[in-house]
């Protein structure tokens, strides 16, 4: 797209080879014919060759620029011609020397393509960035090659600015009209107190001024920029530019026209881009056009240049993009995109014939899971039937036989299958093979997946209060606090105070965190809005072309957080025909046993957008059991004829309840008021809601419940509801069943507060609304995050909230434990400071004796051996290092002691032996005496006494021995002697 004598062109371009090779049905770029001969030399010419973070200027003049934020991959290789790609996301900052106020002539030249109608500018020369209305925004010629004012809406927008006192004292050019199809060049010519603006080489404004070029041009620094706009509230340039030709004086309209490529140049270039463009839509689901398996997309448009659609064999792809699977071998088609001008474009596609193996390998189950399984029972690639079969079905469920979807609400998109029983906390993981069994076209091809279930983790007592949020418009990243206690009114921010998520990805900004505690308690996951207002996107952009994706993140601690998708991108939940996914929560469903997200969007008749119809918004939900795959595409879940958005929910007794924020300007049906809040209930989570009514069937839909709930009490507009149980013990929670109700009066700095009970929101109806009741007041400003946006409350434990405060990860807490000895029976009981789980072992010790046993519900239980007089318990920990070691005091083994004492009497002049029994200890024994003269066995209850008396038939009897040996109740033993003293009895 310039002269023949350019030098050849530095590319680093990541996609070049891609594009080249989808370039090869596109003419090879042909050179321009030579400048005439009295075109002037430029003083600098960039033709997008760059090196690193330099533009380099071909001209030989040497005046490079400075590249701000672009990449290698910002720049592509478009049939032989350079181009970079503005995205909101980069800046060339144009040095000293292309044009100099000695006069006012001078000339710029640029190429571009844009659709982007917004207050941004292709080029602009001038002598400070600066706010509106301050010395440090300066004078200023400029052209933005679309304009978002609506006096210029999609026109070329182009003068000249001399700041006078507080007028900004700018001239601009009359519109003339937008830009050409495809690639447009735009040539600004000044010549004395004379503007003129070509379009293509055609004159399509002028105007005279009375500034001179002195004022705007600055001493040093930076001359202008390429795709930055001299005020600091503008966004970023959006477009494609090539070549870029400034020249120090004032080219006439024969130069003009001589000066640029040609028609055929742009077109060539055009189309190469286009090709490079078309690829990624027309593919969609399909990763490479070499095997398709899903339907196409077929825009009407690309970069401004109309398109229609052929295909070479309309019964295995229609004119539409429809891809029908009922081929039974692979098939070859052409798709043919032709431009309004340019020559044809077309790719070469095989449709691959319907596999149920396909459907086999995209099956992708985690290796462990905390989570119920999404066992799908429809094959993704070519729609196989599939069932699931288990080999534990107390850990995981099989497909159900003969599974009946529910009459309301949404069906089980795994019919009963995926269930997950987790093994108990301290019983460590267990695994199970599953079974897929995929059916197509009267074949069935199985095949074995292993998944180890997670031991469900520990869980303790909720201590405190986690919030997270965005700030404002122009600070778009996730900020997070924590209460100081288990006071929900002591919010302050954590981490410093310094954002704890900034998006990379996508839009780049993140608005609406939402964060949900697990199912099973033991984990937190956390969605966020894709948009970037900050950025540059504009409120109607956002709703007409807003991100189709939700960005989700987990947590153990609430301080790390990882994509649950383990990339750095958020994931695809809405529909090609949705305008936006905004403010996404979720719930847990329990017919389901899954989480249900819930999102506003608008949605058009179509992926082009064309229609202006019905663009209210309106709430769809999808479902998902780890965060990481969601049922496609979304059901409509509230839709009135009335924009609605906004909805967050609690469960309460067998009811669901949903506060939702009517987006409508005034009322809406039986809504009251715009902009405010309004409570619905229902006993199925998903069932839909085409209208609003107090009288409705709560069984079948969503009955409403109360209505104008907020403004009234804020005294301002209110959305991103929220609401969150009161923990047990929290001062606020006087009633024991206490819930706060929070709106972000966004138009005041942040959230308002109302607390209540659940009774009080179970009972609200038309005729005794909760919002009219003297107890629902507003609480006074104060305890909450700071100024925080559309966020997000949530209980947590003691663990997790020191972890937040100190900003670590979660450490151990400590443990006590203590010894109780019953006769030879040693328990030991193991408590942990936050009153939370304790799993492991316990291992006794006496002597040269121990014992490890396992925790049963925080207790271990020994017998001890005969022989061990003192016992001590050392708690071991657990493999999961949450909670610490620590050891009971030694306790001491009660022992048996039988005191014995030997007499000598007479009876009728023979000797009898009396040998007295003591039992001195606390548990009964069973002793047994042995004499010269017999042996006796007794039983001798604890502290008891008695007297075994043996007959010698001696009238003389000699000293002997008694020896005793006893056996208590609970295991002692006791051995022991006593003399028997000589006796006379003649």
């Amino acid at each position: 797209m310039s002269a023949p004598t350019r030098p050849p062109r530095r590319r680093r371009l990541t996609a070049a080879g891609i594009i080249g090779a989808l370039a090869a049905s596109v003419c090879a770029f042909s050179p321009a014919p030579a400048f005439a001969a009295d075109v002037p030399s430029p003083t600098a010419h960039y033709d997008m060759s760059h090196a690193g973070t330099t533009l380099l200027d071909v001209s030989g003049n040497g005046r490079n620029a400075t590249l701000a934020g672009f990449t290698d991959a910002s720049f592509v290789d478009a049939g032989d011609d350079a181009v970079l790609r503005f995205k909101n996301d980069g800046y060339a900052a144009l040095p000293q020397g292309l044009v100099t106020g000695a006069d006012n002539d001078f000339t710029v030249e640029y190429t571009v393509a844009t659709q982007t109608a917004a207050n941004q500018f292709g080029w602009v020369l001038g002598n400070g960035v600066g706010a509106w209305n301050t010395t440090a925004l300066g004078n200023h010629v400029f052209v933005n090659p679309r304009s978002g004012e609506s006096a210029y809406s999609n026109q070329v927008l182009s003068g000249i600015r001399v700041k006078t006192g507080t007028s900004n004292g700018e001239v601009r050019l009359p519109a003339g009209g937008g830009l050409n199809p495809g690639f447009t060049t735009l040539t600004m010519v000044g010549s004395g107190n004379a503007l003129t603006l070509y379009r293509d080489g055609q004159i399509i404004s002028t105007v005279t001024h009375t500034y001179n070029l002195s004022s705007i041009v600055p001493a040093s620094g930076a001359l202008g920029y390429l795709g930055r706009s001299l005020y600091a509230g503008d966004a970023l340039f959006t477009g494609d530019v090539t070549d870029v030709r400034f020249w120090d004086s004032s080219l006439t309209a024969e130069q003009v026209s001589a000066s640029m490529p040609t028609a055929a140049q742009k077109s060539a270039t055009t189309q190469a881009l286009l090709r490079g463009d078309l690829l990624p839509i027309v593919k969609g689901a399909n990763v490479s056009l070499d095997s398709v398996r899903s339907n196409l997309t077929f825009p009407a448009s690309s970069n401004g240049v109309a398109l229609t659609w052929s295909s070479s064999d309309t019964t295995v792809v229609s004119n539409t993009g429809v891809v029908s699977r009922a081929v039974t071998t692979d098939t070859t088609v052409t798709i043919t995109a032709t431009p309004a001008s340019g020559a044809p474009i077309s790719f070469t596609v095989t449709v691959a014939a319907a596999s149920a193996s396909a459907d086999l390998d995209a099956i992708s189950l985690s290796s462990r899971t905390t989570e119920n399984l999404p066992l799908i029972t429809k094959g993704s690639v070519d729609g196989s039937a599939i069932t699931w079969t288990s080999s534990d079905d107390a850990l995981v469920t099989p497909t159900e036989v003969g599974y009946v979807a529910p009459t309301v609400g949404t069906a089980d998109p795994y019919r009963g299958g995926g269930i997950v029983e987790r093994p108990a906390y301290g019983s460590g993981d267990r695994t199970a093979t599953l079974t897929a069994h995929a059916s197509l076209n009267g074949t069935t091809l199985s095949r074995a997946f292993t998944v180890t279930v997670a031991e469900h983790a520990r869980t303790a007592p909720d201590a405190g209060y986690a919030s997270a949020y965005f700030k404002s418009d122009s600070d778009e990243k996730i900020y997070q606090a924590a209460t100081s206690g288990n006071d929900f009114f002591t919010f302050s921010p954590v981490n410093g105070g310094n954002a704890v998520i900034t998006s990379t990805a996508d839009t780049k900004g993140l608005r609406d965190p939402y964060i949900l505690r697990s199912h099973d308690g033991d984990k937190y996951y956390m969605v966020a809005t894709d948009l970037c207002i900050g950025c540059g996107t504009g409120w109607g952009p956002a709703q007409s072309a807003g991100s189709l994706k939700i960005e989700v993140w987990e947590s153990t601690d609430m301080v790390n957080w990882t994509r649950t998708n383990g990339e750095n991108t958020g994931i695809t939940i809405n529909q090609p025909e949705a305008g936006m996914t905004w403010a996404p929560e979720a719930y847990w469903d329990d017919a389901l046993q899954s989480y249900v997200v819930f999102f506003a969007s608008r949605k058009y008749s179509d992926a082009s957008h064309t229609n202006s119809d019905n663009l209210y918004a309106r709430m769809f939900a999808v479902t998902t059991r780890d965060f990481k795959t969601f049922t496609y595409p979304p059901t409509t879940w509230q839709d009135t004829g009335y924009a609605r958005i906004d909805s967050t929910v609690t469960k309460i007794g067998d009811y669901y309840y949903r506060f939702t924020k009517n987006e409508e300007s005034g009322a809406a049906g039986p809504l009251e008021a715009g902009k405010d809040i309004f409570l619905e209930r229902s006993k199925v989570l998903t069932a839909p809601t085409t209208s609003s009514s107090w009288s409705a069937d709560p069984s079948q839909t969503w009955q409403l419940t109360d209505t104008h709930m907020t403004s009234l009490e804020t005294g301002q507009a209110g959305e991103g509801p929220e609401i969150i149980k009161l923990n047990a013990g929290d001062p606020n929670n006087t009633a024991g069943d206490g819930y706060v109700f929070l709106v972000d009066n966004y138009g005041a700095g942040g959230y308002r507060a109302f607390v209540t009970t659940g009774d009080e929101i179970a009972s609200s109806s038309q005729a005794n609304r909760l919002s009219q009741r003297s107890s629902w007041n507003v609480r006074p400003a104060g305890g909450l995050p700071a100024s925080p946006r559309h966020g997000a409350f949530v209980s947590v434990p003691q663990t997790v909230l020191t972890a937040m405060k100190n900003w670590t990860s979660i450490a151990a807490v400590a443990s006590t434990t203590t010894l109780e000895v019953t006769g030879r029976d040693a328990t030991a009981s193991v408590t942990a400071a936050d009153g939370g789980d304790v799993a492991g072992t316990v291992t006794f010790t006496g002597g040269a004796w121990t014992s490890t046993v396992a925790l049963v519900d925080g207790k271990a239980t020994a017998s001890i051996p005969a022989g061990v007089t003192s016992v001590t318990a050392t708690y071991d920990g657990y493999r999961d290092n949450l909670v610490t070691t620590s050891a009971s005091s030694a306790a001491p083994v009660e022992a048996l002691t039988v005191n014995t004492v030997a007499a000598v009497r007479c009876v009728a002049g023979k000797g009898q032996v009396l040998v007295t029994l003591s039992n001195t200890s606390t548990v009964a024994a069973t002793v047994t005496v042995t004499t010269p003269y017999g042996s006796k066995q007794v039983a001798l209850a604890a502290g008891a006494t008695t007297t075994a008396a043996f007959a010698t038939r001696l009238a003389s009897v000699p000293a002997g021995t008694a020896t005793v040996t006893a056996t208590g109740a609970t295991g002692q033993s006791y051995a022991g002697t006593a003399a028997i003293p000589a006796g006379l009895c003649g």
